[in-house]
């Protein structure tokens, strides 16, 4: 039984091709390593002991990922891969448009010519929008969606639903998560953003190991206690876990759409992170206020009831783990993956 993970060299799909390794699947991996490198590949081989198959191929190549299909026997797909920064899509909603929605109705339509109707989607939190009121449950209303990084995720939601409609056979579980944060416990794999990140964590370790000089927090007159934005932030380790209980529920529920929020259901401004890092790191981080990012939205956090009674999933981690997690991976590859000196032509993958 293969599973296909798109975007599984990155952050979020790394871990989770940890997780499948070690429940016993066959794990597929496609993914253009555009932000991601096949270091990850090799190290989720390290930290498991189990091999997987590698094909460094864009979701939008129709071509390529029918040879995918063709040559493996994939029985349901896990669908990350994609553009993911807020502040960015707002920059390049082109890009955002083309990139991610061409890569589901593509991946969709690939999978319907081989009879594969089991699909996990990577959604997020954005697709609530500025909410009324938190925490935001699932059956909360989209608010208006303040980026094109978010819309595409609503957009995806709704299409995915809609082949749903049409054919009941085919079955799709959407996560909705919020803040992934943390590393893998060894620190062989963690997020590794090309360029000034994008994401708080890796911000703040950059800065730590002296990668970056100083933090910029983006806004401070926010409507919250200290002025900057709350939001639930969650382990990639118990995100992974997500994935895999919402896997297992695909192959023995019948076949619907289901929706799961995947969040710790507590807020942390980005101050309190901050003060997190620095107490489960005895060190201190040098930042600086900075104008409001466009696409921002001041608080948001989970309600994770659904997900306890349906999934049988709980976030386990708590904040301070998250940030000795991030650290220790940091402090292990300081420049990251790309200043490794790891020989991939001496890789045991199987890069097709």
């Amino acid at each position: 039984m293969a599973i296909l993970v798109t975007g599984g060299a990155g952050f979020i799909g790394s871990h989770t091709c940890v997780e499948l390794l070690n429940a016993g699947y066959e794990v597929v991996v496609v993914d253009n390593l555009v932000n991601a490198s096949e270091v990850s590949i090799q190290r989720i081989e390290e930290i498991t002991g189990k091999k997987l198959k590698f094909y460094e191929l864009d979701c939008i190549d129709k071509e390529g990922l029918s040879k995918v299909f063709k040559e493996e026997n994939i029985e349901a797909a896990i669908h990350f891969a994609g553009l993911k920064a807020v502040g960015e899509s707002v920059q390049k909603p082109l890009e955002y448009y083309y990139n991610n929605i061409n890569s589901g109705l593509i991946l969709c339509e690939v999978m319907r010519e081989h009879n594969c109707k089991k699909l996990v989607f990577s959604s997020s939190a954005t697709v609530y929008g500025t909410p009324k009121s938190v925490p935001v449950s699932e059956e909360s209303p989209m608010g208006e969606i303040t980026n094109p990084y978010g819309r595409t995720k609503a957009m995806l939601e709704q299409i995915f639903t809609d082949i749903n409609v049409a054919d009941k056979d085919f079955s799709v579980t959407l996560l909705r998560y919020f803040n992934p944060i943390g590393a893998h416990k060894s620190g062989l794999i963690g997020e590794d953003p090309k360029g000034i990140p994008n994401n708080l964590l890796p911000y703040i370790t950059q800065v730590a190991v002296g990668k970056l000089d100083c933090l910029g927090v983006f806004g401070n007159d926010y409507d919250t206690p200290d002025g900057t934005c709350i939001r639930d932030y969650i382990h990639v380790l118990d995100l992974a876990r997500g994935h895999v209980k919402a896997l297992e529920q695909l192959f023995n529920k019948e076949p619907k759409v289901r929706i799961y929020n995947l969040g710790t259901g507590k807020g942390y401004s980005v101050k309190e992170v901050i003060n997190a890092f620095e107490k489960a790191n005895n060190l201190t981080i040098k930042y600086e206020y900075k104008p409001r990012r466009a696409g921002d939205v001041p608080v948001l956090y989970a309600d994770t009831k659904k997900a306890k009674e349906e999934l049988g999933w709980a976030a386990l981690e708590d904040i301070e783990s998250m940030c000795r997690d991030s650290f220790n991976w940091q402090s292990k590859n300081p420049g990251g993956y790309e200043q490794l000196t790891i020989q991939l032509g001496n890789s045991s993958s199987s890069k097709n």
